[in-house]
């Protein structure tokens, strides 16, 4: 069935309830630490409290004596029985030889390299004889100089080496574009806007920190992970395949309910394996729960970018050519896919909205002394946008035009539309987006907003942001092609039971999506049964078939797409059995409303009777059709879905404080085929919580003497809570994505993407009358008060030009 005909089904675009949310809000739900096994012990990880030093000796003598201690394992317990933990994505250098992929041991194997590194395991019958014995352990370190920004590990002169496969602690260089072209375009130029700028770490705390439990059992030789993980199935192939070298059937994963993950669960972390393998040393089932401190030291940590890029223009501000270098920062050790969000995730983005015909990017990315960094809501993409939206601003300042004219007369309008950075976007609609946030953010209103505001005594600022990603990465050969060491795949099993209700299994997990709603919708949709009547599957590896997860914003347009294919199927042999019911040809059977009907004719039988002729085969032609209702499809995407919107953000500053409200924020998104408008809206005020979160409020900083985590706990790292706030206008525009059969693009990431742009340009236009040119991420109070009190000198082409509102008055900008 095609996009057009499956969003006019009955379900879809409803705002039903969430059926999972009963279950949470009722504490009935089923997380990683509601789980206790026979025979369970517990394990507390020894962390290096420096962050780069060789390991002198270990000694556990003492720990080993204490109540409870059932056993402590060290990196001499594990060099040379297992591999690494590993990375993913493949790069290679613009001379086609591959990254530096140094080993990433569970346990550190003779050196640690941040603060929070895994050194030693101590299992004991409870968590707190486990806690006591981890501190008898003695470590002797011989503690060596830390480098934690990527300026300082790409010193040559400062002698520190990280890994000494990486003498330089460089990993990759990696480039996309014509240098050339885009060279020679800058020597015609009318006008060239440069930027700098920074996108500040983040730490991505889930409500639920990360919790695993390891069992094995000795009569069958299986192991279980019960783990809080993104993709389960991943996990399980990572590392039975590339650490642990077990048959992959032998081990069985299961993530349960999990609460939030934006990311940092999609990876394979240490302390998984560790479980897993003690399980089976010490014949015991072994739980560790994360605490706060812990997930602040050794979660993957996101962004962390550090660009110059230019844009080159003709007289009219239309855009000729960009260029981008970018250098970013790994981390320790690689995860499992941190080397494609610097890349093939960020790069290929910076078209943007717009056509620019030629883009030239660099990529140099270093290794650190800090926890490693990864995909982190939006993994790539916000970084893009960030960087794209506020070189156009700030081209729009220069150039003496507001941001609508800037944008619009840069717009991509025709499509499908090849980038020069290697994506081809199918369809979209930006000029409707801009003109609706224009009108809903009344933004012809703002210069008298503007002018209440001063009569406080406060600033008042506007910024844009038009963003656009790429969802659900695919395909799989042509990922493969560009160091994909994965399928990006998903699978979908549709389980018709002999009464005609349904269970789903699928490859996608939800960790706060919605899914078991959403996906209920798209099969009761097709089937024309109740919602209630289908139930949904996912997280165990031992129950769904091989899936790749959630991340991307991917589900619905890659999982809803497998469960759609097999659907398709379901309908072919549900036609077979009706015809024979209704002694008609297959061909002349159609099914509607959960109906099948003979054409032209009054004959029709319910879906339900279908189903259970299927399991109750009396006169059934079993010699053609064999029993059952029960399909399983795979869908493997064709190319990315494109969601992309227009945000516009008002801002009011306390020139007293430094403080920063964002008072007015208006969102118009491009989701392709909503399913679930209320869950779509929940999923952009989420994203735009953490997006603005990351503009005004959140930062992770390393001392940059010793490796310390500066920022380790609530106390220093702030987060955003709801009075932090207005309430958002949110509107959509859809254009369905033309190569799915959903028609869906896609919702998760996009809030988070669009924000940080919109907010800094907002405070910025707000600051330009001090004087102030420039800042970066995040716009606290300290640091906006001493931007303030600093000013800033004007840019060497000072243009007295429109504000972001489109007024005619003239005034000092950036």
């Amino acid at each position: 069935m095609g996009a057009p005909d499956f969003a006019n089904l009955p379900h879809i675009g409803e705002s039903l309830r969430r059926k999972e949310d009963y279950r949470f809000l009722t504490g009935a739900g089923n997380y990683t630490d509601d789980i206790n096994l026979a025979n369970q012990t517990h394990c507390i990880f020894v962390r290096s409290p420096h962050a780069h030093a060789t390991i002198k000796s270990i000694d556990i003598a003492e720990a080993m004596k204490m109540p409870g201690v059932v056993g402590i394992f060290s990196g001499k317990d594990i060099e040379g029985k297992m591999g690494g933990l590993p990375c993913g994505w493949l790069i290679n250098n613009p001379d086609g030889t591959p990254m530096k992929e140094p080993m990433h041991p569970i346990l550190a194997i003779k050196k640690v390299r941040y603060v929070g590194d895994h050194v030693a395991m101590v299992v004991a019958e409870t968590v707190e004889q486990a806690k006591n014995a981890a501190e008898a352990v003695v470590v002797d370190y011989d503690v060596h100089q830390a480098l934690v920004s990527v300026a300082d590990a790409a010193k040559k002169a400062s002698g520190v080496v990280i890994h000494d496969e990486a003498p330089d602690n460089q990993c990759y260089k990696w480039t996309i574009g014509d240098k050339a072209a885009v060279d020679a375009a800058f020597v015609n130029a009318a006008h060239v806007t440069k930027l700098d700028l920074v996108n500040n770490r983040l730490i991505p705390n889930p409500m639920e920190a990360r919790v695993a439990i390891g069992s094995y059992s000795r009569a069958t030789e299986d192991y279980v992970l019960y783990v809080s993980n993104q993709n389960p199935h991943v996990e399980r192939l990572l590392m039975t395949a590339f650490v642990l070298g077990l048959p992959e059937h032998k081990v069985r994963v299961i993530a349960p309910d999990v609460g939030g993950g934006f990311g940092s669960k999609i990876y394979l972390y240490a302390e998984d394996v560790c479980l897993t393998w003690a399980a089976k040393q010490l014949n015991r089932s072994i739980k560790w729960t994360g605490d706060r401190s812990e997930c602040f030291l050794s979660d993957a940590h996101g962004r962390d970018h550090v660009s110059h890029a230019e844009m080159a223009m003709d007289k009219d501000g239309k855009f000729l050519a960009m260029r981008v270098h970018t250098d970013c920062n790994l981390g320790a050790y690689l995860s499992t896919f941190s080397t494609a969000v610097p890349t093939i995730l960020y790069a290929t983005l910076l078209a943007g909205q717009y056509t620019t015909p030629q883009i030239y990017v660099e990529v140099d990315s270093w290794f650190t002394n800090t926890a490693p960094v990864d995909a982190y809501r939006g993994a790539g993409r916000p970084e893009a946008t960030y960087l794209v939206e506020r070189l156009v601003t700030r081209c729009a300042w220069e150039m003496k035009l507001s941001q609508s004219d800037i944008r619009a007369r840069n717009f991509i309008t025709a499509f499908p539309y090849q980038t020069p950075v290697a994506l081809q976007y199918d369809t979209g609609d930006f000029h409707t987006l801009l003109n609706q946030a224009n009108e809903l953010a009344d933004v012809a209103g703002f210069a008298a907003r503007r002018t209440a505001s001063e009569a406080q005594g406060k600033l008042r600022g506007m910024g844009y942001s038009s963003y656009i990603e790429a969802c659900g990465i695919a395909p799989s050969n042509i990922a493969g092609a560009l160091g994909a060491r994965a399928g990006l795949f998903e699978c979908g099993e549709i389980r018709v039971h002999p009464t005609g209700s349904v269970t789903v299994f699928t490859g996608s997990h939800s960790h706060g999506q919605g899914h078991e709603t959403t996906f209920a919708q798209v099969v009761a949709a097709r089937l024309g049964i109740p919602v209630e009547n289908v139930d949904v599957v996912h997280g165990d590896t031992g129950r769904v078939p091989f899936g790749m997860g959630t991340y991307g914003s991917r589900s619905i347009s890659v999982g809803g797409a497998a469960i759609m294919k097999a659907l398709d199927k379901i309908e072919t042999k549900a036609k077979k059995i009706a015809a024979h019911l209704m002694e008609a040809s297959d061909a002349d059977i159609e099914f509607a409303n959960g109906e099948f009907t003979v054409k032209g004719t009054d004959k029709k039988i319910p879906f339900g009777q279908v189903a259970l002729t299927a399991y109750v085969p009396h006169n059934y032609p079993l010699d053609k059709l064999e029993p059952g209702l029960d399909e399983t499809a795979f869908y493997d995407p064709t190319n990315f879905t494109f969601p992309a919107g227009t945000y516009i953000c008002e801002v009011e500053i306390d020139k007293q404080t430094g403080e920063v409200k964002v008072d007015r924020f208006t969102a118009v998104d491009d989701f392709g085929t909503i399913i679930n408008p209320m869950i779509v809206e929940g999923q952009v005020h989420g994203g735009l919580v953490q997006g603005i979160g990351q503009a005004l409020m959140e930062n992770c900083v390393y001392d940059n003497e010793t490796g310390q985590l500066l920022t380790g706990s609530f106390m220093d790292y702030a987060m955003p809570r709801a009075e932090d706030f207005p309430q958002f206008t949110l509107a959509t525009h859809s254009t369905p994505c033309t190569h799915n059969p959903l028609g869906t693009k896609g919702c998760g990431e996009a809030g988070a993407i669009g924000s940080p742009p919109a907010v800094i340009n907002a405070v910025l236009d707000a600051l330009a009358p001090l004087g102030v040119i420039d800042f970066d991420m995040p716009a606290s109070p300290h640091r906006v008060w001493e931007a303030m009190q600093k000013g800033g000198t004007t840019p060497t082409q000072q243009p007295q030009t429109p504000s972001l509102a489109g007024s005619t008055q003239g005034r000092p900008v950036v």
